[in-house]
């Protein structure tokens, strides 16, 4: 397995661990208030880095490795500034909310770099029927 799909099926977990003993808190205290967040936890953090694990393990070295880790580090970077940043927010403290566009902007760049590995995979692969 390449290091790059070893990175996104490393972190994935830690952030569905992380997603999982949260939503059991939030159950336990009977507070929802951060059930955004917590959702956007689990998807931008676990969902989504594993599926990029997973296409990098099957694409194997066809993909740019280059793109792959500039789309790793644009993508946990975005989610580590996004989720603390939205929790400020949904406490009542809309003095943040400029800030999270730094975040949301590392996530679509990463998104980017992702979709044009993704794209130059359909360009390296022989048609097939």
């Amino acid at each position: 397995m390449s290091k790059i799909a070893l990175a996104c099926f490393t972190v994935a977990p830690i952030y569905g661990l992380i997603g999982m003993l949260w939503g059991s808190y939030m159950g336990v205290s009977h507070d929802h208030s951060m059930m955004p967040a917590h959702a956007h936890l689990n998807l931008l953090g676990m969902v989504i880095n594993g599926m990029m694990g997973a296409f990098y393990a099957f694409a194997g070295d066809r993909i740019s490795a280059r793109l792959a880790w500039a789309s790793f580090w644009l993508w946990n970077i975005g989610v580590l500034i996004i989720i603390p940043l939205l929790t400020i927010i949904l406490t009542g403290n809309e003095s943040v909310a400029p800030f999270i566009l730094i975040g949301e902007v590392c996530v679509i760049l990463g998104m980017i770099a992702f979709l044009a590995n993704v794209a130059r995979l359909w360009k390296r692969s022989p048609a097939e029927a």
